[in-house]
């Protein structure tokens, strides 16, 4: 079976692959290509993948190209994880929002809408050629913002995009530990949209173990949500939220830490990965040494400045082990191709899940997996306080849907103005002139 990863000169590529290396079940995968704009990054990523495999029996192919045809012809499953405008566009998202007082995260707030606006119209573009190449393929999407993205390519695909995200599965992991059970034994009751949810109760033996972290100060303050909100704040929610949802909770004093900070997230990884892939260009250069080393110091500076605004410091060394979206896209491939059966929290059309969002809407929520495909579990219905945010960001996730498909300006200031994180439709408006001055990639929003 092949894989085509679309943007395979990505720093996290190695994390798939090196899960595909432990398969070796009938109807693995044989080939994996890897698909970039990138010629220089395809093949620092394509040496790093041929030291993971060297030694590894039936170790899958990998091919590297630079046209996306020849990449999807054939291939069973599809893996996107691309990133438009590059860490060069991350970096302009957060300097631009910062620059009118607003937090310009990647996939939270303005800088989160700015890269749905020039990532939506490039992830239509690949829907439609699947469609038209491997129309029997299904497309597991990480390109963020991962929510967004997967919904703008269901309008193509159907049911045959889902998305993935590692972070409620972190979360889960780390709750389910707390408790002292195991992670893979536990149900964990989440709900929300990508990087806006709430683990709301995680069953053991059918009963509900959360209420029992929730009444014990020194466990809830243990692990990276409980220090980063706070234990009185996570026992007034009654759930444990979503790490992304510090940018809502604590918005100001996010704001004011980035501001602060020597450079911003983008800004630094712009400038780590530079060193990585020129590094790796050099003669001599060890790739898979290379890739752990800058890999380590990644995931220790992850959410750093949020830390500082909660004045939590370093991460601790158990919060430093990742969700896995590595780990969660291989179950989902294994689950469809092999009928393995999987429970997993997963970015899918909504159906009649949520009674707040329409049967389109993509939500983030427990499914279980099958050769069928992906079937959502029945939820509990929202409180009002998370009803109110889910509401108000899936209805600025439609404007930015709406501006990618027509062109409209007017879409696009709406989409920032309705966003709860920006306080003004001044700001709004300012925003849209800034980013498309920026990126040629929003030049379709100019008229």
């Amino acid at each position: 079976m092949k894989l085509t990863i679309l943007g395979g000169g990505g720093f996290r590529v190695p994390l798939v692959y090196g899960a595909l290396l432990g398969d070796h079940a009938e109807g693995r995968v044989t080939h994996v290509t890897l698909y970039d704009l990138d010629g220089g990054r395809l093949s620092a990523i394509a040496r790093v993948l041929a030291e993971q495999g060297a030694g590894v029996p039936d170790a899958p192919a990998v091919t590297a190209t630079t046209d996306l045809d020849e990449a999807l012809r054939g291939a069973g499953f599809v893996f996107s994880a691309v990133r438009v405008g590059g860490l060069e566009g991350r970096a302009a998202d957060e300097r631009i929002a910062l620059a009118e007082g607003v937090l310009g995260q990647e996939t939270v707030g303005a800088g989160g809408i700015a890269y749905g606006l020039r990532t939506v119209p490039v992830a239509v573009h690949i829907a439609r050629r699947v469609a038209a190449l491997a129309p029997d393929a299904w497309v597991i999407n990480f390109t963020n913002p991962a929510g967004l993205v997967t919904e703008a390519m269901s309008r193509v695909l159907g049911d045959r995009v889902i998305g993935i995200c590692d972070s409620p599965v972190g979360l889960g992991r780390r709750v389910a530990r707390t408790l002292g059970a195991d992670p893979g034994e536990a149900w964990i009751d989440y709900v929300g949209l990508n990087h806006l949810g709430w683990l709301r109760g995680l069953r053991v033996g059918g009963r509900d173990e959360l209420p029992r972290l929730l009444a014990d100060e020194q466990a809830l303050g243990s692990f990276e949500e409980g220090r980063l909100f706070g234990p009185e704040w996570l026992r007034s929610l009654g759930a444990i939220p979503n790490e992304y949802l510090h940018y809502y909770y604590f918005n100001r004093e996010t704001v004011q830490a980035y501001r602060q900070a020597e450079r911003t997230r983008g800004a630094y990884l712009l400038g780590q990965q530079a060193g990585f892939y020129e590094e790796m260009g050099k003669p001599g250069t060890p790739p898979l040494a290379t890739w752990h080393r800058t890999l380590a110091d990644r995931e220790a500076t992850y959410m750093a400045a949020n830390r500082e605004a909660a004045g939590v410091g370093e991460r601790d060394e158990d919060d430093l082990e990742s969700g896995g979206y590595e780990k969660v896209a291989l179950a989902l491939m294994r689950a469809i191709a092999r009928n393995e059966r999987a429970t997993l929290i997963l970015n899918v059309r909504n159906r009649t899940t949520l009674s707040v969002l329409d049967a389109d809407a993509v939500v983030e929520v427990p499914c279980f997996v099958d050769a069928a495909g992906v079937h959502p579990v029945s939820v509990a219905p929202l409180p009002y306080h998370a009803v109110g945010l889910v509401t108000a960001v899936k209805a600025v996730e439609r404007e930015v849907l709406a501006a990618a498909e027509s062109g409209s300006r007017t879409a696009a200031v709406k989409a920032f103005a309705l966003h709860p994180l920006v306080d003004s439709v001044s700001v709004a408006r300012r925003l849209v002139d800034g980013y498309t001055s920026e990126h040629e990639g929003l030049a379709y929003l100019r008229s």
